[in-house]
């Protein structure tokens, strides 16, 4: 039997991989706009169309099938390749929507400065945002979910281009009673004692705050967000090393908290943005990048070069 590409559509393609990524018909319909009974006939008939069944649908949940992990991987280098057809139809310029995504600790702090500077500089230029915790953006980024993602540098460099665009300082945050806040000058070993409050594991700034703060012996309980951590730094329950963009708009705390300078450089983070090194867009990206490092939101620096 030969087989045509009459019936065979990106879209339903998009709609399968959204359903592997997600393991939820329901979520993966949200996400490609679509009803989850569209999405389901359409994975449906596209299954007939390459003789494999792609899911194993239970009570459990949705799973791919052991044929459907070859398939799908090949699905999403379709679609990867698909967006890039129309990337170099459009001069692989700046000229569309652009996904570009954070990590969860920058997101809320960096993005709205971000957006004025890069719609100045674009006006027709459509972002979408989202934000989210490292490693899953790096996987949405390298499947082609995204374009354009701000983390923590360094970066694994494996398929990845990345440009550096600024330096944030890390801050200790604690309550205005503690035995930190009362020192005349500020060292990394003073931070070697009892309280400090941690992000969840998977967040970057976590792992920075352990290296930072060695000898520390960490609270049992954990913060969800940036946010999270501030409220329980607010009350009482210890200190941290937050970013210091998200320091900014909190007027009014300085008789409860009390926010401190470290003396040590290393205190703090490299901010770069990164895309795929095979994206047609990567001079306009590049050019991007250099827009976002000249110009940086107030109390960063800017990178050694």
């Amino acid at each position: 039997m030969t087989l045509t590409l009459a019936g065979l559509s990106l879209r339903d393609l998009e709609y399968a991989v959204a359903v592997a990524q997600t393991k939820h018909f329901g979520r993966a319909a949200d996400r490609c706009g679509v009803s989850q009974p569209a999405l389901s006939e359409q994975i449906r008939k596209l299954e007939a169309l390459l003789g494999a069944p792609l899911f194993e649908r239970g009570r459990r949940g949705v799973q791919v099938t052991e044929q459907g992990h070859a398939l799908l991987l090949r699905a999403e280098r379709v679609l990867l390749e698909a967006h890039s057809l129309l990337d170099m139809a459009h001069g692989g310029g700046l000229v569309r929507t652009i996904r570009l995504a954070a990590i969860q600790t920058l997101g809320p702090y960096y993005l709205p400065f971000l957006v004025r500077q890069v719609r100045a500089a674009h006006p027709d230029l459509v972002l979408r945002l989202a934000e989210g915790q490292t490693d899953f953006l790096l996987d949405e980024l390298r499947s082609g979910n995204c374009d354009l993602v701000l983390a923590a540098h360094p970066l694994p460099d494996e398929g990845l281009t990345t440009a550096p665009l600024f330096r944030e300082k890390f801050v200790l945050v604690c309550p205005a009673s503690h035995k930190l806040a009362s020192l005349p000058m500020l060292r990394l070993p003073d931070l070697a004692s009892e309280g400090l409050i941690l992000l969840e594991e998977g967040h970057c700034l976590r792992d920075q705050a352990l290296s930072l703060c060695a000898g520390a012996a960490p609270q049992t309980r954990l913060a969800t967000s940036v946010e999270t951590l501030w409220h329980m730094i607010l009350a009482g329950e210890g200190f941290s090393l937050m970013p210091a963009l998200s320091l900014a708009g909190r007027p009014g705390m300085e008789d409860l908290v009390t926010c401190r300078d470290l003396v040590e450089p290393e205190a703090g983070r490299t901010i770069a943005l990164a895309w795929r090194s095979t994206d047609p867009r990567g001079p306009a990206f590049t050019a991007l990048a250099a827009l976002l490092s000249s110009n940086r939101p107030t109390g960063t620096d800017a990178v050694s070069a």
